[in-house]
């Protein structure tokens, strides 16, 4: 599990994976000056809340990792993450889709 520290301030845990796709958007919006809100979804089963923060490029922010990042880039999942920071709604992390060239079953599709 890695964790997210926003503003020295609030420190949110996400799995490893999780943690290096919301990475990659989040400098690649900041670096481009653009604030955006970010709503993630925690709390055990049936208790669970939202939660929301504001992203700009005055913020400190860490990203901590449990281990070595060294999981595959899932580029369906990070041109999503970026198309809803982009949005009035902001970003929500939400489950990872499947990419388009991969089957049900993890074998790829072949294009035609």
């Amino acid at each position: 599990m890695g964790t997210l520290i926003y503003d020295s301030k609030l420190e949110i845990t996400f799995d490893d994976r999780v943690l290096q796709h919301l990475q990659m958007v989040i400098v690649a919006k900041l670096r481009r000056q653009e604030s955006f809100c970010f709503t993630w979804r925690s709390g055990p089963d049936g208790d669970e809340r939202d939660t929301s923060v504001w992203f700009h490029d005055s913020l400190a922010l860490a990203f901590e990792y449990d281990g070595v990042r060294q999981n595959l880039i899932n580029r369906v999942w990070v041109e999503s993450l970026m198309a809803a920071a982009s949005t009035t709604s902001g970003l929500f992390l939400g489950e990872e889709p499947v990419p388009m060239d991969v089957l049900p079953d993890g074998r790829r599709a072949t294009r035609q």
